[in-house]
């Protein structure tokens, strides 16, 4: 029997949680669903990344809700995928923040990649009929940017090109937390396909100084303590690597994209084969791979049509 394309066959609802990782600090977690972040200030609530449709966004709502009647007004978004971001409209925030990069991929390729993602996820995107539209920003920033919930600072950064190029981080500096979205995973693949390999392990070391006490990270479970945090930070880098090298090497050797997965195979199914969405990532990760070490920096732009192409390639 065939498989099926990314995850096309996985049409079976998670069981969500709501953990405290810190004073008024949040990580809704879906068994390897996308994640996403509250911080609750001192007079409002910012809610990190928007899931993938309003009827997603509204699971998070509930969750704030048990805890808090404050007013949702900031909406950080970690960068442009489809499934991040075009739950928003929920929230009816004020303030919807991202890095100049992400919000310049938006133009570029977020309705291609709305597209593409739909395929690739019908579970996530059940009632995406009332989605409104593609999510655009309010406020953009390069480099770093506070937002102030009252006398609780929060601090946006980007602290360099991993899963997208225009990734960043949100740290609550009064509790030593950091939520990374899909920077960093626990026990979940990373999704590669507008990665940049070379960049994503300096990335997680700079994530690693800030010696955090936890991490919301973008997939998997809440990390609380340092010994999770730091395995966390090791077994994506791992991860990163491990695909990257298997596939630069026939890449580099003038070999196909189906032996370049086969290699692959070799070196991360045995490590990585029960992660979270591990299937569905692998061909992606390996197609860019592929391109990154044949010198391709900017990732190619992802649509139906592509997809179809490389599931193909790699079938055939």
């Amino acid at each position: 029997m065939a498989k099926a394309f990314a995850s096309q066959g996985d049409l079976t609802e998670k069981k969500t949680s709501f953990t405290e990782i810190g004073e008024g600090l949040y990580a809704f977690t879906a068994e390897g669903d996308p994640n996403s972040g509250v911080i609750i200030g001192d007079d409002s609530v910012m809610v990190i990344e928007a899931q993938a449709t309003p009827r997603l966004a509204q699971k998070v709502i509930d969750c704030i809700r048990e805890v808090t009647d404050k007013p949702i007004t900031h909406l950080a978004l970690t960068h442009y995928h489809a499934v991040r971001v075009l739950g928003a409209s929920a929230f009816d925030a004020g303030q919807v923040i991202m890095s100049e990069k992400a919000r310049s991929m938006v133009v570029e390729r977020g309705q291609e990649d709305w597209d593409s993602e739909f395929a690739r996820f019908p579970r996530l995107f059940q009632r995406h009929e009332e989605i409104p539209g593609l999510t655009w920003p309010t406020t953009t920033f390069h480099g770093r940017m506070s937002v102030y919930l009252g006398q609780r600072r929060v601090d946006l950064m980007h602290l360099g090109r991993a899963h997208t190029a225009g990734d960043i981080v949100i740290y609550v500096p009064d509790q030593n937390v950091m939520f990374t979205g899909d920077i960093v995973e626990d026990h979940s693949a990373c999704y590669c396909g507008d990665g940049h390999f070379h960049d994503w392990p300096g990335t997680l070391e700079a994530i690693r100084a800030w010696d955090v006490d936890a991490i919301a990270p973008g997939r998997g479970d809440a990390l609380v303590g340092r010994d999770r945090v730091n395995a966390a930070l090791g077994s994506t880098a791992d991860f990163v690597t491990s695909t990257y090298r298997s596939v630069a090497k026939v890449a580099l050797g003038g070999g196909t994209l189906k032996e370049a997965m086969a290699a692959c195979r070799a070196v991360c199914d045995p490590k990585f084969g029960d992660y979270a969405i591990y299937e569905h990532c692998l061909p992606f990760n390996v197609a860019r791979a592929y391109d990154e070490a044949r010198d391709i920096d900017t990732p190619r732009i992802w649509t139906a049509e592509r997809d179809r192409e490389m599931w193909e390639a790699l079938q055939g």
